[in-house]
């Protein structure tokens, strides 16, 4: 019998990498087992463009670079332009994808591809991680808006 190795992948933007990043990156990595991969695709800047109506603090590149050098990521790469839920899973051909608890719309329209495309791709939502308040990016820029405007941080 051969044991065929579990490929994982999670996606994000990983901008201001924070504990929120960390705990999904570590959940991702558990479902993978002995011999599996976790596979990360990083958002284009345009695409985060397009999808936060923001720019990211870090380049693409940077953010690439980030998690690449994180100890539970086996491999990562940049997302495709464009943008391709299909392009993905024809080279990295994932047994899970796993999204973020707050990654909800991109979910269900990948839940519509999977529908379409018939893949057989098990899809998993990870849990909130509670114990820490700066859990998202979001999150992480509110706190440094409310620093800086009360004159408690200097970003010169």
């Amino acid at each position: 019998m051969v044991n065929k190795t579990r490929t994982i992948l999670t996606t994000g933007v990983f901008d201001i990498l924070h504990p929120g990043h960390l705990f999904l990156l570590k959940y991702a990595n558990r479902l993978k087992g002995r011999n599996g991969r976790l596979v990360v695709i990083i958002a284009r800047d345009e695409t985060v463009l397009k999808r936060k109506r923001r720019r990211p603090i870090f380049s693409e590149r940077e953010r690439l670079e980030l998690v690449k050098g994180l100890k539970n990521v086996d491999e990562a790469h940049l997302g495709y332009r464009p943008f391709s839920f299909k392009r993905v899973i024809r080279k990295f051909q994932p047994d899970v994808v796993v999204f973020g608890y707050d990654q909800d719309k991109i979910r269900r329209e990948f839940l519509e591809a999977v529908k379409r495309e018939k893949w057989r791709i098990k899809v998993v939502k990870a849990p909130k991680m509670s114990s820490i308040r700066l859990n998202s990016s979001s999150k992480v820029l509110a706190k440094i808006a409310k620093l800086y405007s009360r004159g408690l941080l200097n970003l010169n």
